[in-house]
């Protein structure tokens, strides 16, 4: 009976350290991915995934935390030029080491990658050249001073060159070209449905706790919430609001709550002339868009009560927000009032602007990506209608979305942005830096909102090293779109997962959902 006995309380043992979990993590995640190539597209869910596969050049963190990544170190040369040493003990999964070739080649190739509607250029918009004077050393030249040069660059996937170079998009999605130097080793891939990872044993970092991870894509969060529960995945991100409550009720299921940085916002369109989704009443084009009109556009902010669809729509898991960066953090401005709800004042801005009767217009949103933004737009329309902007939704497949959306053909344009660097200049550059693909600049700039004081800003901050005055910079141009409404902030989502019983959710960077977040509770 005594090796029974000792059975028993090792058993017990395993299930107190967390160990008697399943070395099989499956994760149900909201955020649609568009491939595996990890230079493809700059969307979320595209960056989730990347991160169990692929390293950058220096590793962000939430806040601008910069950490050593292929780079063991980094010091700027002077004001343009930057040396990073790489840690020549990395190596890619097939046994080859990591060089500086392979971030030569990285660099090059994410500036266009065929296919891509939302490109990385924008993170290596400053750089001039790269050199490799040596196999573990890159030098990144730069067209100005450019003190932010290693945070920018952190959301650049290197991949390997011998690899790459004879491979295409279509490779990283079949797993030929997967071949990458993260804490992952790719087995399967399902567009639309799931990717399956295991573990790399020849990481270079502390091995990651799971041995294999069933990474399940569940856009509707019901369905995420009916897996979590039904015990077929692990672990769910972006909870429904309506299943926050219940979740934090139910005694087998954890629910992790931290502040986000995402915010969810309205472009309004600049585009000039007429556009075939604002009309007069009679349901005829308007000759010209009454966007143009920063009466207009004020109108239509003043018009949303944001404190309602936080407490009615989002259930109190968003805060309002009045420009793109949450309170606290780089770059947020403290002296931008926050929006009133004003359907008097909007109504006479309309008049004033020449639409005292109003005229009509069409919300476009994707139905498949961010968090009750359907409802919320459905909510926006009804608070434009009651001062006779008639107002209607056509919710779109994201796969359709992004492409028209990029292009401008759109009245109104729904964007969850989500500020990963942790700091102002991610928001300034990508969603209101005038639209100019080829330098890099607003590529999430649906609207095409345009200030030539702002992309000066953005040069400016660019070139500042002094992060007092670099910050100040970056509130000066908040109050400039802000005072220009070249954007429609509507709120900041929480960030929201919820796990079984016994597993602990942390954040990494941003609302990234990733293996590496979660491990039994006694392993933190």
């Amino acid at each position: 009976m005594k090796p029974i006995k000792l059975s028993v309380l090792a058993a017990a043992a395993l299930l107190v350290s967390g160990t008697a979990f399943a070395q099989t993590l499956t994760i149900g995640f909201a955020d649609p991915i568009s491939s595996v190539d990890p230079q493809l597209n700059n969307h979320a869910g595209d960056r989730s995934l990347a991160l169990h596969f692929w390293d950058s050049l220096v590793e962000s963190r939430d806040g601008g935390k910069l950490l050593p990544a292929l780079a063991e170190s980094w010091q700027a040369l002077d004001p343009t030029t930057w040396e990073f040493k790489l840690n020549p003990a990395i190596k890619w999964q097939d046994g080859t080491p990591v060089s500086a070739e392979d971030i030569l080649f990285s660099f090059e190739r994410a500036r266009n990658v065929p296919g891509s509607v939302a490109s990385y250029s924008g993170a290596l918009r400053s750089v001039a050249a790269v050199e490799s004077p040596d196999p573990h050393t890159v030098i990144v030249k730069t067209k100005a001073p450019s003190p932010n040069l290693p945070l920018e660059i952190a959301s650049i996937y290197v991949v390997s060159k011998h690899v790459g170079e004879k491979s295409a998009t279509e490779d990283y999605n079949s797993g030929k070209a997967v071949i990458g130097s993260g804490p992952y080793k790719f087995v399967s891939y399902v567009p639309g449905d799931r990717t399956i990872m295991e573990r790399n044993p020849d990481y270079r970092g502390p091995a990651p706790h799971w041995e294999r991870v069933n990474y399940r894509y569940i856009n509707n969060g019901a369905a995420r919430t009916a897996a979590l529960l039904a015990g077929d995945v692990d672990v769910i991100d972006k909870v429904a609001v309506t299943d926050v409550t219940k979740l934090k009720n139910t005694p087998t299921v954890e629910v992790y709550t931290y502040p986000g940085l995402r915010v969810l916002l309205l472009q309004p369109s600049f585009r000039p002339g007429s556009n075939e989704f604002i009309k007069d009443n009679a349901g005829k084009p308007l000759p010209e868009n009454p966007l143009l009109d920063v009466r207009v556009r004020q109108a239509l902010s003043l018009a949303i009560n944001r404190q309602a669809i936080v407490d009615r729509i989002l259930q109190g898991t968003v805060t309002p927000a009045n420009q793109w960066m949450p309170k606290d953090t780089f770059g947020f401005n403290p002296e931008i009032p926050e929006i009133p709800y004003d359907a008097a004042a909007a109504k006479q801005l309309l008049a004033d602007a020449g639409f005292p009767e109003g005229f009509q217009i069409t919300i476009h949103v994707p139905g498949d990506r961010y968090p009750q933004a359907p409802e919320t737009a459905q909510a926006v329309a009804q608070f434009w209608a009651r001062i006779g902007v008639k107002t209607h939704v056509e919710v779109v497949p994201w796969s359709v979305y992004a492409s028209r959306a990029g292009k401008n053909e759109f009245a109104v344009s729904v964007l969850a942005w989500g500020n990963g660097t942790g700091e102002a200049g991610y928001g300034l550059l990508q969603t209101l830096a005038s639209n100019d693909p080829a330098q890099g600049r607003g590529i999430s700039n649906w609207g095409r909102y345009s200030n030539a004081a702002v992309d000066k800003a953005l040069d400016d901050a660019n070139a500042e090293f002094d992060a007092e005055r670099r910050a100040a910079i970056f509130q000066d141009a908040a109050k400039i779109v802000s005072d220009e409404v070249g954007q429609i902030p509507l709120f900041h989502y929480k960030n929201i997962w919820a796990a079984k019983k016994g597993l602990k959710v942390v954040p990494l960077l941003s609302d990234r959902t990733t293996a590496l977040q979660v491990s039994p509770v006694t392993q933190q």
